[in-house]
């Protein structure tokens, strides 16, 4: 299996780079955005099983392919980034070595430095005799970067860091079962310095509660214009119509309008103009002769208005149009992610790099009542740091729209949690 790191600074550009070095068959195991652009990983002749064998007992956390691919993807950049770490030792090695003898007269030294600088990993074979003593700590980089080489082509399996105690290491795997990430758990587990399993739980709990930021007034009451995002399927038009359904509720259907940007489909409004025929509202729409800064200044005297978009990714056409017109507009419009809680999380982490440009406010959680556990969600909320503003469970407009709150969402993440083991005892027993 050959993996190999691209960088480029669009994602459009990475692939580029992708389909020209390593051809159609390559599997992209994760893609992030660093500094300067995109980061994509990819692998030729993946296989699951091979994978599994390289990560050694890390592997024992992924609960599919796509964490499985992720973790390969990581453990590929760490031995990259420690290869480069030694092979810049080195470097400084044999630049201190070249410096410390530049007053030596004996040809022997002359000779041992242009060896020594023809490659930069190859071993130095002769001594300095003493005067210099760098041959032992080049030996032993050296041998740092063969196992380095070793790891990254799967000749050796990195071992697995051991809990520092069995309470810590239960915890973390009570946290992995909550849904969080082997990493986030092993974080919040090795806080845990001493006592019983119970406390540190509780613990984790309060952590993770903490760590997970909500809006703290409701759009509804607050009222400005508000635009959801989120790839196709993730609930967006349903999320605006409850949202609509609960403010005519409140206040009317007076100071409301509905702005859709998706030109991009056939038959793509229906939806949204049938929750404004229903609630009495104004529904518009952005395409060639209408703008959206031009709607959203002839409706300046609503209260709210809610801007439903496209579902589209980085290799749509319309992309990043229709994100440039949200995150470019002189209106202060306030951009949310919509984010599914059944997605996997690298998923999450795909559509959060891929709607970043549109200068993200938030993000509204949907489909936990469809999620087997919420730590996922959590964990990319706590990651991301996107204030959640709502989350949704149910088809039901307006009823199953609730105002996030911290403390309520990880107590819910508990009881599905405590469900999913009564089931299991269950299952067991029969």
């Amino acid at each position: 299996m050959k993996v190999k790191r691209f960088f480029a600074q669009s994602m459009s550009e990475a692939l580029k780079q992708v389909s020209e070095q390593m051809g159609p068959d390559a599997v992209i195991l994760s893609n992030r955005r660093v500094d300067g652009g995109v980061e994509i990983v990819t692998a030729l002749d993946y296989d699951e099983n091979m994978a599994r064998q390289r990560l050694g007992e890390q592997a024992e956390t992924a609960t599919n392919g796509s964490r499985l691919a992720e973790m390969q993807a990581d453990q590929h950049r760490r031995l990259e980034d420690e290869l480069g770490r030694s092979r810049d030792r080195i470097r400084d090695v044999r630049e201190k070595r070249a410096q410390a003898g530049a007053g030596y007269a004996g040809a022997s030294f002359a000779e041992l430095s242009d060896a020594a600088m023809a490659d930069a990993e190859e071993p130095i074979a002769r001594s300095t005799g003493g005067t210099f003593g760098y041959s032992d700590e080049l030996a032993q980089m050296r041998a740092e970067i063969s196992s380095l080489r070793d790891l990254m082509h799967g000749r050796a399996v990195e071992p697995a860091k051991p809990a520092s105690n069995a309470v810590q290491q239960r915890l973390a795997e009570r946290l992995q079962e909550f849904g969080v990430s082997s990493d986030l758990a092993a974080s919040l587990s090795r806080r845990h310095k001493g006592g019983r399993l119970d406390e540190g739980w509780k613990q984790s709990l309060k952590m993770l509660a903490t760590g997970v930021r909500t809006a703290r007034e409701e759009w509804l009451d607050e009222g400005g214009v508000y635009a959801l995002v989120g790839p196709t399927g993730s609930g967006k038009t349903t999320t605006i119509g409850k949202l609509a359904a609960r403010y005519v509720l409140r206040h009317g259907a007076d100071s409301l309008a509905l702005v859709t940007t998706d030109r991009y489909r056939v038959a793509a409004h229906e939806q949204l103009f049938v929750f404004g025929r229903i609630l009495n509202v104004p529904v518009r729409v952005v395409d060639e002769s209408h703008s959206l800064d031009s709607i959203l200044d002839e409706l300046s005297d609503r209260h709210m208005v809610l801007i439903d978009t496209a579902g589209l990714t980085s290799s749509d056409k319309g992309y990043e149009e229709q994100l440039s017109e949200l995150a470019q507009s002189h209106h202060n419009v306030r951009t949310h992610l919509v984010v599914s809680a059944t997605s996997q999380p690298r998923i999450m982490k795909s559509v959060w790099h891929c709607y970043k440009m549109a200068n993200l406010a938030g993000c509204v959680m949907t489909k936990i009542d469809e999620a087997l556990t919420l730590g996922e969600s959590l964990g990319f909320v706590m990651e991301t740091g996107l204030p959640v503003a709502y989350y949704t469970d149910g088809q039901k407009i307006p009823e199953d729209l609730h105002h996030a709150e911290a403390v309520p969402l990880v107590r819910l993440g508990v009881e599905r949690l405590k469900s999913i083991q009564q089931e299991q005892s269950v299952a067991e027993g029969a």
